[in-house]
């Protein structure tokens, strides 16, 4: 979605890819659904990033979900500069932890897009006016040159996008949000806004708090967002969170360990309890490893298991 845009919007943009996907982009490009139109853009695509020669004053955004992060890292480390801009523009907190281990340069980007990837080669991008919030800043905090000009193609590529230079707090801001996301691919929409979800919100706050962490208030995140909306595109019914689509793409793995499981390390960490997110991160797990379709649970049998031994997870579920 983010590649699509800045390619559309005259920027130089590359893929790197694998499988079905790299398939559909080498054959037929991208086809990039936005409220307005569909664009079919013809983006290079390969597998390996030894074959794009990168150069320090490149620009790597990832954009894989957490638990493939490492792999990645270790083939773009293979072949780049060590000196080469790496923004992880992801869902959790430990990407960016991940990547400076093997860069010096890292940036953070908050992400509030609602974007959909269901099918290889397709994206959708249902936000308007705006595509979506892309803030970015250098990590662990401060802003630069590279932070700015990227800002700047993003701004100019239907986004919304600042340099800031304490980006984690808003990543932080997201994280909290994004508890609910196992909630939502277990029990679809009605698990987000139970109370469940707010229980599950609330001990992100409880551990956020407890380790000092600073975090970006509602009123905050509210006032970047702006007047940006999820608007329905023809034909194209509205997926769920990235968590959700993670389940119906029915890839056997899911972030869950990087958002609830974060939430759960902080509370190990700093003596929180924190059952709800324990509990979110289990049964998602399980799920995406039986494959199991999206929303396939009710609330109140995720509730249930709530503070119930791990064990009895699958003969409750079975």
């Amino acid at each position: 979605m983010i590649g699509g845009s800045l390619a559309l919007h005259g920027h130089d943009v590359a893929f790197v890819a694998r499988g079905a996907h790299l398939e559909a982009l080498q054959s037929s490009g991208l086809e990039l659904h936005l409220p307005e139109a569909i664009h079919h853009l013809d983006i290079p695509a390969v597998v390996d990033p030894a074959e794009l020669d990168l150069a320090d004053d490149d620009v790597v955004v990832l954009a894989m979900k957490t638990q493939d992060t490492e792999a990645a890292l270790e083939l773009l480390a293979a072949s780049a500069p060590p000196r080469l801009a790496v923004v992880c523009a992801q869902n959790g907190v430990e990407n960016e932890r991940m990547a400076l281990r093997r860069f010096e340069r890292v940036y953070a980007m908050s992400v509030y897009l609602p974007g959909v990837h269901l099918e290889p080669g397709v994206v959708e991008g249902a936000g308007s006016p705006v595509l979506g919030v892309l803030d970015v800043g250098c990590y662990p905090s401060g802003i630069d040159d590279t932070a700015q000009r990227l800002a700047a193609a993003l701004e100019a590529s239907r986004f919304r996008s600042q340099a800031d230079t304490a980006i984690m707090r808003f990543k932080y801001a997201k994280l909290r949000v994004n508890t609910g996301n196992a909630l939502d691919a277990a029990c679809g929409p009605a698990g987000r806004g139970s109370d469940l979800g707010r229980r599950a919100a609330a001990e992100a706050l409880a551990v956020f708090a407890a380790a000092a962490i600073d975090v970006a208030g509602r009123d905050e995140v509210v006032g970047r967002r702006g007047d940006m909306r999820t608007v329905e595109i023809e034909g194209r019914p509205r997926a769920g969170s990235s968590s959700w689509q993670s389940l119906a793409r029915s890839q056997g793995r899911i972030e869950a360990d990087y958002l609830n499981g974060e939430i759960v390390l902080l509370g190990r960490l700093h003596g929180v309890a924190t059952p709800v997110n324990e509990t979110l991160r289990r049964v998602a797990n399980q799920m995406a490893a039986e494959r199991r379709a999206p929303g396939s649970l009710t609330v109140d049998e995720v509730e249930a298991l709530v503070a119930t031994p791990a064990s009895s997870v699958a003969k409750s579920n079975g």
